[in-house]
């Protein structure tokens, strides 16, 4: 998969006087004819957040067309997060350096405004400049430039309107936005047709990196997000890879006899834990990347797999029925004694860690259902954050605040992507037009 290429500079903010001194510009909505984004799955949003921002966001001037629409991904953007309430900005474009009224704007429910314009410069680059207003205080938030060769891909001004959406998700809730970040998952399309695809947070731009006729489970990412390892059935014998998101190249790092699977990447991505039953009982073990300097980390009967590390790097969380019934436990990242950490419900599987370490989200089983819970570590509360009722492998996003996971409407069915705010309070689905969703994985923060 290329990278995005672009350069981005902030723009300097602009005095209240300049705004009242100068008259609105706007251009015809028209000028925003760029093609529909190539949306691979559709969106289904329920329930808001506990607070929401109102917010409007004008069309982009656009003086050249490109094929996607700024605005419209940056709206859709902030809508799926559950945190905004989407104002309608009007059919009229607003220029970038246009003044803002910014008493008609408070006046109809926006409490903040973002502009932009894209514009093609002599050098046959496209400008891409963008500012965000509060508009009950009256000042500029934000502004950022951002610069491509030629118009760019398709890509390319996804992740400009993704990036801008990031700055606005931070520039009013304090937390890092994830629009531009990607998620990894697998398609079953037929019995002997599984694909890995990386997308866009959102769904759009799946890329296929690898096609299998046989399963493909558990990927999981590298820190540096240029790495996928994951468990792939070769020769009815699953293994593990590593793969190189920019090459396509992979390497097999755990081939032993028995069962591979379950990888996780350590905190600094220089090793990985896999689960290996090549003696026998399923044990955690860490190796580098190559496969060697074999670790064993657990050496307890029973079936002991799932590791992940806490973002500090000093956890590794896992889960073991050493207690009878498959639990979560966490033990030091460098090997030590493990403790207990869930004891509500018989069957907590799947253990992940939140990116500030407070919060362990699982799949539990209760009264029958299969719900994704989160365990608030200092104050021991637990909280069902999903509203689906065969939900499995969660993953948070990079900042914390909410997660993807898989799940099916009926048990069976075919499977779903979906994701839910860390309060659950928002609810979102994704849904491919055709194919098998499992085993999401969300990527980490990339420049």
């Amino acid at each position: 998969m290329p990278p995005v290429s672009f350069q981005r500079t902030p723009l300097p903010m602009r005095s209240i006087r300049s705004f009242l001194a100068a008259g609105l510009t706007l251009a015809l909505a028209a000028l925003l004819s760029a093609a529909p984004a190539r949306a691979q799955m559709t969106v289904e949003v329920t329930g808001v957040g506990a607070q929401q921002y109102p917010i409007a966001v004008a069309n982009f001037h656009v003086d050249t067309p490109l094929q996607q629409d700024l605005a419209a991904i940056v709206r859709a953007d902030l809508n799926r997060s559950g945190m905004f309430q989407i104002v309608d900005a009007g059919p009229d474009a607003i220029e970038e350096a246009a003044p803002i009224q910014f008493a008609d704007w408070k006046s109809r429910g926006a409490s903040t405004l973002a502009v932009g314009s894209v514009q093609h410069l002599p050098d046959n680059r496209i400008q891409v400049r963008y500012r965000l207003y509060d508009t009950v205080k009256g000042y500029q938030v934000d502004g950022m430039e951002f610069t491509m060769a030629g118009a760019g891909t398709q890509r390319d001004q996804r992740h400009i309107a993704h990036k801008i959406a990031d700055r606005i998700y931070q520039a009013v809730t304090g937390y890092p936005g994830v629009f531009s970040t990607r998620i990894a998952y697998v398609v079953q399309f037929s019995r002997n047709r599984y694909d890995l695809q990386v997308a866009d947070a959102d769904g759009a731009d799946a890329q296929t990196v690898l096609h299998s006729p046989g399963f493909i489970l558990s990927p999981t990412w590298s820190p540096d997000g240029q790495h996928l390892a994951y468990v792939a059935l070769e020769h009815n014998h699953a293994v593990v890879y590593v793969q190189n998101l920019l090459t396509g190249r992979r390497r097999l790092v755990a081939g032993y006899p028995g069962t591979n699977s379950a990888p996780a990447f350590t905190r600094d991505g220089k090793r990985l834990a896999v689960t290996l039953t090549k003696d026998g009982n399923s044990e955690i073990y860490t190796m580098d990347l190559h496969g060697r300097h074999l670790k064993a980390m657990t050496r307890e009967p029973g079936i002991n797999t799932e590791a992940i590390f806490s973002a500090d790097g000093a956890w590794m969380y896992f889960t073991s029925d050493r207690s009878g019934g498959p639990q979560t436990y966490r033990m030091p990242a460098g090997g030590g004694d493990a403790e207990r950490m869930t004891f509500i419900g018989d069957y907590n599987v799947s253990p992940r860690i939140s990116p500030d370490g407070k919060t362990l989200a699982y799949v539990s089983r209760r009264d029958g259902l299969f719900q994704v819970e989160t365990l608030d570590l200092a104050s021991n509360q637990e909280l069902t954050i999903t509203n689906t009722v065969n939900d499995e492998s969660p993953s948070f996003a990079p900042n914390g605040r909410m997660l993807i996971y898989a799940t099916s409407l009926e048990v069976g069915g075919r499977g779903l992507l979906a994701l839910a705010s860390i309060d659950g309070t928002v609810h979102v689905l994704l849904s491919g037009p055709k194919g098998d969703y499992r085993e999401p994985s969300w990527g980490p923060f990339t420049p």
